[in-house]
């Protein structure tokens, strides 16, 4: 893959947000198992602190990506793209809602605790997240491979 698009996939935005991103899921997904299996949370303060960074940079990448994409068209990787970006803003909510109950219940010596509807959204929102950013690329991907329809160029 040559021209624009392999230059955005390899910029340092976008690594650093992937890098953060791969992190916390795969803190989140230990988490998860973990505290169904074992009533434990490994990695707890590991997962939260990622998420701040996480947030900030998903922040600038989500502004610069809009202004690239915009308007929103009638696509299937538009569609993904829209879930992807809601699912982890939801996400990256909730797990602050989270990290500051954790923050705050760190010097007592017991757990947080964590309201259960907040930590179920907080855990299904990161699995759409999971599912649909990984489809959104793959929608773009398949896109590019497919030779432009009627002549029309498509947006990079």
């Amino acid at each position: 893959m040559n021209g624009p698009r392999a230059r955005r996939l390899r910029s340092p935005l976008l690594l650093a947000f992937a890098a953060l991103l791969a992190f916390d899921a795969g803190g989140g997904l230990v988490l998860f198992y973990a505290r169904l299996a074992y009533g434990t949370l490994p990695g707890e303060r590991s997962h939260v602190l990622v998420g701040i960074p996480l947030a900030l940079f998903y922040a600038v990448y989500l502004w610069q990506h809009w202004r690239r994409v915009r308007p929103i068209r009638a696509r299937l990787d538009y569609g993904l793209g829209l879930i992807a970006a809601f699912s982890l803003a939801a996400s990256l909510t909730l797990g602050g809602w989270l990290g500051w109950l954790w923050w705050r219940s760190r010097g007592s010596g017991a757990p947080a605790h964590y309201p259960e509807i907040v930590s179920a959204a907080h855990n299904i929102t990161s699995m759409l997240v999971l599912t649909f950013v990984l489809a959104h690329l793959l929608a773009v991907l398949a896109r590019d491979r497919e030779p432009a329809r009627n002549g029309r160029q498509r947006n990079p």
